[in-house]
């Protein structure tokens, strides 16, 4: 289980990289095509947003049937591994909502750009008239 956890962890990783490298000042042609290159690469990779809404599913019904370990009968053995099972679900659930809210950024900041690109070149063709 813990594979799908780091496949996610490296696409919220790359993610904030392609995120940073978009809002990184850099010459236009540079950047234009760096843009256009993503822009290329967002639709085969909008396949992470089902898979952490999924992982998000899968954390809200193991959240649900988890045995719970809060009264006098409890070990601390058991208590420490209800404390651990719960953090990690608060973690993987914090990674499933930055994987799609990172998603969400590189897209608009890519369609801000093309929309920018698009506004000069009619600017320098009204200018050219």
């Amino acid at each position: 289980m813990a594979l799908q956890w780091m496949i996610l962890t490296y696409v919220v990783a790359a993610e904030a990289a392609i995120a940073i490298l978009l809002t990184l000042p850099s010459p236009k042609a540079i950047k234009s095509r760096f843009v256009s290159l993503i822009s290329l690469t967002l639709q085969p990779s909008l396949f992470i947003i089902p898979f952490a809404g999924f992982q998000l599913l899968d954390i809200y019904w193991k959240n649900e049937h988890r045995l719970m370990c809060t009264g006098e009968i409890c070990t601390a053995a058991e208590r420490d591994r209800y404390e651990r099972s719960i953090y990690k679900a608060q973690r993987n659930a914090i990674l499933c909502v930055a994987a799609c809210l990172l998603y969400w950024c590189i897209y608009r900041v890519c369609k801000y750009y093309k929309e920018i690109q698009s506004v000069e070149e009619m600017e320098k063709r009204l200018k050219d008239e």
